[in-house]
């Protein structure tokens, strides 16, 4: 497989800049990109340097990707549904995985979280965000996975290596990947239920299904998702950076709304330039 110096997850503002810097550097780059993201839901962007007239968040997204394939940056499409690190990084799309010496995690952040009654209640006492960090403490207990996607199939094979009882919950939603090797239930979740730890999940039908471990992956997993699998530090529902944006893992890096502070697209811009010339650094040492 070949390895890349550095492999950039998104292509918004802060992703397409840190690529723009890495790649005049001379660094082998790769950009994931699942879409436009967050950027989409901007009506008008008219307080950014260089736009002249108001345009869209999309155009805005559109025209810093032909920037970067102008200048020969390679953009690969797909969901990044994983990421390991065992010294060098692997980030892996539901067709493909790819290598690389540093990663630049630039996906924005989500706007919305779950509201299903005890996931906060229970976090760390039977919730987990992390298959692969907390799968071993479920050997051959049931558990179940909440999710609709792939993200949400992938962290059900890491546990079907631990237990044969892995039950994906899609939370009303309907499948859109192929789950067909795990039982599922569309059903829309009422509340994670337990004592001291997580004992069971019901269902708005009126059903429950009783559970040690329940494993949230909804939708795509986040940036806060990737970081911690691999284990980055997560503080306030962001990923802890330095100042020279630097995470806790070696060689990870994170650039944009990820990390907090101001949701601007200058800030973005800004990060992504820090984080290429860190990451630079980082490969060249």
């Amino acid at each position: 497989m070949k390895i890349y110096d550095v492999i950039i997850i998104g292509s918004g503002p802060a992703g397409i800049s840190a690529a723009l810097y890495s790649f005049r550097a001379g660094l082998e780059t790769l950009i994931i990109s699942a879409g436009v993201g967050a950027l989409a839901k901007a009506e008008k962007i008219e307080n950014y340097y260089g736009t002249g007239k108001p345009m869209t968040g999309a155009e805005l997204h559109a025209s810093g990707e032909k920037q970067a394939m102008d200048l020969g940056i390679e953009i690969v499409r797909g969901q990044v549904v994983s990421v390991e690190y065992m010294g060098s990084f692997t980030v892996s799309t539901p067709s493909s995985s790819f290598s690389s010496k540093a990663l630049i995690i630039a996906t924005g952040t989500s706007r919305k979280t779950p509201k299903i009654k005890g996931i906060t209640e229970f976090e760390g006492k039977g919730v987990s965000y992390c298959a692969v960090c907390d799968a071993f403490f479920y050997r051959k207990k049931s558990v179940a996975v909440i999710g609709e996607g792939e993200y949400a199939l992938k962290e059900a094979l890491e546990l079907s290596h631990v237990t044969d009882d892995v039950t994906i919950l899609t939370d009303g939603m309907e499948p859109k990947a192929d789950m067909s090797r795990f039982k599922v239930i569309t059903d829309k979740i009422s509340e994670i239920c337990g004592d001291e730890s997580v004992s069971s999940v019901s269902f708005e039908s009126g059903n429950k299904i009783d559970v040690k471990g329940v494993f949230v992956a909804l939708g795509v997993a986040g940036s806060t998702d990737m970081a911690r699998k691999i284990g980055a530090v997560i503080k306030d529902g962001k990923i802890a950076v330095n100042e020279n944006l630097a995470t806790s893992v070696p060689g990870l890096f994170a650039a944009g709304d990820c990390t907090g502070g101001i949701l601007q697209v200058y800030k973005a811009v800004s990060d992504g330039a820090l984080a290429a010339k860190s990451a630079i650094s980082f490969v060249r040492k």
